[in-house]
């Protein structure tokens, strides 16, 4: 089976252990074991729990008590409605290897996680592209998206709140989006890995699970939980879908660690304390950002509604790659490339990092390019 390289993940791989101020990081800053602790309301006596877990295979499909502490994400969703994966790229790879095969016709959302093409189209199946604008506010036209749809269209995909831009659907358009897919026959496959860091009120936004039961959600504890060192995701789907996701994964992970269903139900069920902290740094981290866009000259930018990242585009006549080598030799400063994501003459720059970083970062970035000037 031959699939693309993964762009992004090639560039974080080669650079965000070798950089002195990681502008790149998608995560909210991650919290240590100690932390996680207190914000439960534990002490460090609560780690001697890990003394008792078995370290077997566990519940395959995800503890219940995973399962009960991710079913409240959802309104209306149950713990049976959950399937627990390896993280929210194993969500990903097994509902697009349950639903895309030879023949299926795709309609991917881009720019995206590149798992939203590259994958579909390593399994057979033929991708069309609906491109997002900086002009549409990063936002996705139901009318086009119509127009895209064909008899033998399987899935529609896209991220939401949106990698690497930060746009979010509104409700209304999140809903006609879910319709004019599943009027067609298309099953709406949306990774939604950065909900709960929207920049207005409890910053969690709406999910397709609570909108239809044949939608499909994925979703994990990186990103918005700041815990992307547990590898735990989930899907939230119809039971067919979760079926046929229970059968690959046999054939690849069997279940998630022990500790890490542990941990990461400790986690969840203090959730509404995580993504307060979550949303403390993404606003705070934001407004700083923003701050530094308007006073930059030639750097544009559609100010992320959500989402940890922003993709901003600079007028300098630089290659974007080459561009954050040069960020990266002169000053350490580690940004994404808009090359890797298919979107040259952009860079990506995750603003949820520790604070400190991102302000001393900041400055480092308008001195190289106004070099380039």
């Amino acid at each position: 089976m031959h699939i693309d390289p993964f762009g992004v993940e090639i560039w974080m791989n080669a650079w965000e252990t070798r950089c002195r101020l990681n502008l790149a990081e998608t995560c909210v800053a991650a919290m240590t074991l100690g932390e996680l602790m207190e914000m439960t309301g534990r002490n460090a006596d609560a780690l001697s729990e890990l003394r008792d877990v078995p370290l077997s295979y566990g519940a395959i499909e995800g503890s219940d008590r995973l399962r009960r502490a991710i079913a409240p994400l959802y309104a209306g969703r149950a713990a049976g409605d959950v399937l627990v994966t390896h993280g929210t790229i194993g969500a990903n790879d097994l509902t697009w290897r349950a639903l895309a095969g030879p023949g299926d016709h795709v309609v991917s959302v881009v720019p995206t996680y590149q798992q939203h093409v590259s994958i579909p189209e390593s399994l057979g199946a033929e991708v069309t592209r609906l491109e997002l604008t900086p002009e549409g506010g990063y936002l996705p036209d139901p009318d086009h998206l119509r127009s895209l749809m064909r008899p033998d269209t399987r899935v529609v995909a896209f991220t939401n709140p949106n990698n690497p831009t930060g746009s979010l659907m509104p409700d209304a358009l999140l809903r006609e989006i879910v319709a004019t897919a599943e009027a067609a026959g298309a099953t709406v496959l949306a990774d939604e890995v950065y909900r709960g860091t929207g920049q207005t009120g409890d910053g969690r936004g709406l999910s397709v699970a609570e909108i239809s039961p044949h939608a499909v959600a994925t979703a994990g504890m990186s990103k918005a939980f700041s815990l992307a060192g547990l590898r735990l995701g989930w899907i939230v789907g119809p039971a067919w879908l979760r079926e046929a996701a229970e059968r690959h994964r046999d054939y690849t992970t069997i279940s998630v660690g022990m500790v890490d269903d542990h941990l990461a139900a400790l986690a969840l069920e203090h959730a509404d304390r995580i993504l307060a902290r979550s949303r403390r740094i993404t606003r705070e981290n934001l407004a700083i950002l923003t701050d530094w866009v308007e006073s930059e000259p030639g750097v544009t930018w559609v100010r992320p509604a959500a989402g940890t990242t922003a993709l901003l585009h600079y007028d300098v006549e630089i290659g974007s790659e080459a561009l954050c080598r040069t960020l990266l030799e002169e000053t350490g400063v580690l940004l994404t490339p808009g090359a890797v994501m298919g979107a040259e003459g952009t860079l990506r720059i995750g603003f949820a990092n520790r604070t400190e970083d991102l302000r001393a970062g900041l400055p480092l970035i308008s001195g190289v390019l106004k070099a380039l000037r």
